[in-house]
């Protein structure tokens, strides 16, 4: 019976040995850890090895090709190359040495060892756990039992969970009749004070990664983030609780590379590189979005991160622009009962409180269910302003058969807002001159107001197709309702404020509603198989999705006894009752639009050699909508194809180069002066880079340097008769450079750190997007006191280069550069509560937010005071 041993890993929390070599090499009483568990092996007669190698291979198969020498006594005559063995000491094993790839994951160093193992039953074990387990009995209650697999395990104490997590991966791939040894790892106390009696297990399917260090959101493989030939940015929810980041627009500043433009207080537009984020996906689920603006708060309790994909990504989302893809990943149940709760109190009023909790539903474990619940509430910087939400997400998932697993949920959130601006500041004089404001200043009335309704439920089923292979199917629905009651101010005569009274804006009332309804299915297929004698990677997806959006205005609403139009206003700022709400009268639809995305994609990560790897992906999108907007009907299809093509190469096991190119491909949901929506954006991107893991692999750092062009890009031109804004299609260029550094420095002190220089070039070669600040840098710096790990601490902040843009008037208002630093202190008080200040906008900078569309300060220095129990 042959003996198959795991020896391919990094070892890396013994980092001072396998920084030299693998971890089973590491010498305990003069041989290795390899050594030592052969021998008990080969005590109970199992002298049949095959060692799956992977990590500084070399050393092992040196080992064993010079075995008889390094433990032997011997004479060489080296004139002519005689061996005379003065004492030989051998051994009576045979041993398979396999290389099976650096980055491979267990089930896959299993399956390349298929050919060798055969059909025969084997013993399964890791190459760096030695126990003295009785084999004998081990065997003999695994025949007499008949069952797939006996597992024996030693319960280890420690922070890890190693033992659980090691084994629970092995099983995945392990053919019936397999027996897994058991394994103790650190303590050796652990193996006198445990039950080592073999224990008879049902077949288990488990799915674990390196949470922090992978993501399939670029290529919906399993690859990891330094592997993956794309710039890709990860906001754990740890991070977004240190830094009080509870809402999507604070977490996503928080991300390299992104800037977050609040050019109304309801409505946000995030940018990468020059342009808009249309593209999102909610746990590698593409689902569009044209306008890439995001409408009320989003808040953030319910994903365990977000992960930022930088630069065209259309192979998942089916459709790509040069910016990138947010890719939010929710929570799911955990293995064991447990839970947090928390409580805020903040500046303006603000209070919030917050509860997540997940339990297993039945005893084995094959069940379990979270639940997760916050609300938030309280005033504003902005005069009148008044925010209240609530959130609410559930989810459970289980175990259906031997090797599916099925998920369930449910999120429901309600977003209100009082007191809200529609557009926002003008900030230029007729002269020339630019106005300051207060920075609580607002255009609203008291009466308006933006209530936002989002609901989603989802269905997902993975099916375990052998070891190599897995199906999944997804099923997203969405709704989303508005309802509002808006005013709008504006230099509605284009001659900027009036120098000395501030008078020259007009105001607008006008109320709406409308309901967005979008379906998404997906069906994906991905595996390994053999090629040039190597482990290859394999997606294969198809996907629908439709969705509907009706868009209904109260026309003809009365102010007095006229019609509401554009009404002359009192000197600026004025307060919120000087104009009366309207009389609404009856709503009408003003706007439809239907549209349906049928796609058909796949990607491969083919191992060239042990180095060099190229990530290939291709989809197939069709794209059809048809609507009415203010009585213009449309009716368009298109389709397109988009290839996708990336190359690494590992210089070293810790650095990686790569190169990128990938066509882009974005309907745009924008219309001209006419009414008609225009034509797709395309265009092509490309991005060349260096990755490297640094301190023992626990900080990544990224360098990119990165082109995309696009064409026919819906840039805003003015208002037509309907008092809409309309765009036209420009080219546009960005190319600049990216760096990130993220990670952990030492035990006590996480860094994330970016940089982005670019520049944005308009088709005739002129600098163009004044707005787009050209520079950005970000950090986020945490420690724990190394003598009192009770005490936390950290500084987080974003610094930017002045941004320009020509208001109505014809006259260009600017902001300068400037930073902004929040930071946190919290204690531990108990080893389950956690006492936490934030401080944002530490400086009391003054500044505005962006100058896209139109302008307001951002938040002066405030306060939030956390508090958090962990059960």
């Amino acid at each position: 019976m042959k003996v198959v041993i795991f020896a391919g890993g990094y070892g890396s929390r013994l980092s001072e040995e396998t920084a030299l070599r693998p971890k089973p090499m590491v010498e305990v009483g003069g041989h290795p850890i390899i050594w030592h568990i052969m021998k008990i092996y080969a005590a109970y007669g199992f002298r049949d090895f095959v060692i799956l190698g992977g990590y500084k291979v070399e050393f092992i198969k040196n080992y064993f090709l010079n075995y008889c020498a390094i433990n032997s006594d011997f004479t060489v005559d080296l004139r002519s190359g005689k061996l005379l063995w003065q004492q030989a000491r051998n051994e009576d094993w045979t041993v398979t040495v396999l290389d099976t790839g650096l980055e491979t994951m267990t089930a896959g160093r299993h399956s390349r060892a298929r050919s060798v193992i055969g059909s025969e039953r084997f013993l399964l074990t890791y190459g760096d756990g030695v126990s003295d387990v009785d084999l004998a009995a081990l065997i003999a209650q695994h025949e007499a039992s008949g069952d797939w697999v006996t597992l024996t395990a030693v319960t280890q104490p420690g922070r890890y969970g190693a033992l659980a997590l090691a084994i629970g991966l092995a099983l995945g791939a392990v053919p019936a009749g397999a027996m897994a040894a058991p394994q103790t790892v650190g303590n050796p106390d652990a193996v006198e004070d445990s039950d080592l009696s073999p224990t008879q297990l049902d077949a288990i399917l488990v799915v674990a990664q390196r949470a922090e260090r992978v993501s399939n959101g670029a290529t919906n493989l399993d690859i990891a983030i330094k592997d993956t030939p794309q710039s890709i940015s990860v906001v754990s929810q740890e991070q977004m609780q240190r830094f009080g980041a509870d809402s999507l627009n604070e977490a996503l500043r928080l991300a390299t590379g992104i800037q977050v433009e609040e050019w109304e207080t309801n409505r946000t537009n995030f940018t990468a590189r020059g342009f808009d984020i249309a593209n999102t996906q909610i746990d590698g689920v593409g689902l569009p979005n044209g306008w890439g603006i995001v409408t009320g708060a989003q808040d953030t309790f319910g994903y365990e991160k977000l992960e930022v994909i930088r630069g065209a990504n259309g192979l998942l989302t089916g459709v790509g622009n040069a910016a990138g893809t947010i890719n939010y990943v929710r929570k799911r149940p955990t293995n064991t009962a447990q839970g947090q709760a928390g409580l805020s109190w903040g500046s303006w009023g603000t209070v919030r409180g917050e509860v997540d909790y997940s339990t297993p539903f039945t005893a084995d474990g094959t069940w379990a269910g979270r639940i997760v619940a916050a609300h938030e509430q309280g005033d504003s910087y902005l005069r009148d302003k008044e925010d209240e939400r609530d959130f609410i997400y559930g989810v459970v998932d289980g175990q259906i058969g031997d090797n599916g697993t099925l998920t369930l949920g449910y999120s429901w959130q309600d977003a209100r807002t009082d007191g809200n601006m529609w557009g926002a500041l003008a900030f230029m004089y007729s002269d020339g001159t630019q106005a300051e404001w207060d920075r609580g200043a607002s255009t609203t009335q008291d009466w308006t107001y933006w209530d936002t309704t989002t609901q989603t439920a989802f269905v997902e089923y993975a099916h375990q197709l052998g070891a190599d292979w897995l199906l999944k199917l997804t099923y997203n629905r969405r709704d989303i309702r508005n309802d509002d009651r808006l005013f709008y101010a504006t230099d509605y005569a284009g001659t900027g404020l009036e120098p000395g009274t501030n008078l020259g804006l007009y105001g607008y009332p006008w109320g709406g509603n409308d309901e967005l309804e979008a379906d998404l299915g997906t069906a994906t297929l991905n595996g390994h198989f053999d090629l040039f004698g190597r482990d290859q990677e394999l997606m294969l997806g198809v996907s629908w999705s439709r969705s509907e959006q009706t868009n209904n205005e109260y026309a003809g609403a009365l102010c007095g006894e006229v019609v509401c139009g554009y009404l002359p206003m009192p000197a600026f700022p004025w307060d919120g009752d000087v104009v009366p709400e309207p009389v609404w009268g009856e709503d009408s639809v003003y706007s439809t639009l239907n549209e349906r995305l049928k796609r058909a994609y796949g990607a491969t990560r083919l191992s060239l050699t042990d180095r060099f790897k190229a990530v290939l992906g291709f989809n197939y999108a069709e794209y059809h909508r048809d609507g009415v907007n203010y009585g213009v009907a449309f009716n368009q299809t298109e389709n397109e194809t988009s290839p996708y093509a990336g190359l690494t190469f590992d210089f070293t096991d810790r650095v990686l180069g790569y190169v990128s190119y990938s066509d882009i491909y974005q309907p745009q949901s924008q219309s001209d002066a006419e009414g008609r929506y225009l034509d797709p954006t395309q265009g092509k991107n490309y991005e060349i880079g260096a990755k490297a893991e640094w301190l023992d692999r626990r900080l990544l750092t990224t360098l990119a340097v990165f082109r995309a062009e696009q064409n026919g890009l819906a840039t805003a031109a003015g208002y037509n008769d309907n008092n809409q804004l309309y765009y036209t299609g420009v080219d546009v260029e960005s190319k600049g450079v990216e760096l990130e550094a993220t990670g952990r420095i030492n035990d006590h002190v996480d860094l994330l750190f970016g940089y982005t220089a670019l520049r944005l070039t308009g088709q005739d070669g002129d600098d163009t997007y004044s707005w787009v600040p050209r520079r950005t840098a970000n950090l986020m710096l945490s420690a724990r006191m190394p003598d009192y790990e009770a005490l936390s601490f950290g500084i987080g902040g974003r610094w930017q280069s002045d941004i320009s843009n020509v208001e109505t008037s014809g006259f260009t208002v600017r902001q300068d550069s400037y930073a902004v630093f929040n930071g946190f202190v919290a204690w531990d008080f108990v080893p389950d509560a956690t006492l936490r200040l934030n401080v944002n906008n530490i400086g009391d900078e003054t500044y505005i937010n962006t100058l896209r569309y139109s302008g307001y300060y951002g938040a002066p220095r405030n306060y939030m005071l956390s508090l958090n129990w962990r059960f």
